[in-house]
């Protein structure tokens, strides 16, 4: 906490007092980051039409904020009630539902069932900026380079279409 306070240029005791607690104040870091996510991609990412590049607005967004990664994992770890579990719960349904539709109109492959294909597309674009160090051992790459970044998007992107593209 006192590191946090002093990076906003406040004191320790402002802080506590705003947020009461470091859980509180992990809770709306941790709301603010996934709102920034739904946002981004709710703008910027294509439809399910195009899935590969669905897939590689997730892995752009997760390269450019890794730090949304770094909080899930640690909620994962704190293994306590998931941070505004019923708000998120009820995003992922409609984005589940929309993969649903999309599966039934041809849009995307239906062998396998929708949630499970969105967790896997979520995956597939943002293991590479959850575990990094796992990604140089495997790859022998550390993924600093702009030329590496963009063919481990390329892979994601060609993955999501393999995955779940009818015309692959």
């Amino acid at each position: 906490m006192e590191r946090i306070a002093a990076l906003a240029g406040i004191n320790k005791e402002r802080l506590y007092n705003y947020f009461g607690d470091k859980r509180r104040l992990f809770e709306a870091v941790l709301i603010d980051e996934l709102e920034s996510l739904a946002m981004a991609l709710g703008v910027n990412a294509p439809g399910l039409e195009d899935i590969g590049e669905f897939t590689g607005c997730i892995f752009d967004y997760h390269d450019e904020h890794p730090q949304l990664l770094r909080l899930l994992l640690w909620e994962a770890l704190a293994e306590g009630p998931a941070v505004n579990e019923k708000a998120r719960t009820a995003h992922y349904r409609r984005t589940v539902a929309m993969f649903a539709e999309a599966q039934r109109d041809g849009t995307l492959k239906d062998d396998l069932p929708p949630a499970k294909l969105l967790f896997l597309l979520i995956g597939l674009a943002a293991w590479w900026f959850a575990v990094p160090q796992l990604a140089r051992m495997v790859t022998g790459s550390d993924g600093h380079a702009a030329a590496e970044r963009r063919r481990r998007r390329a892979c994601v992107v060609r993955a999501a279409q393999q995955l779940a593209s009818p015309e692959s």
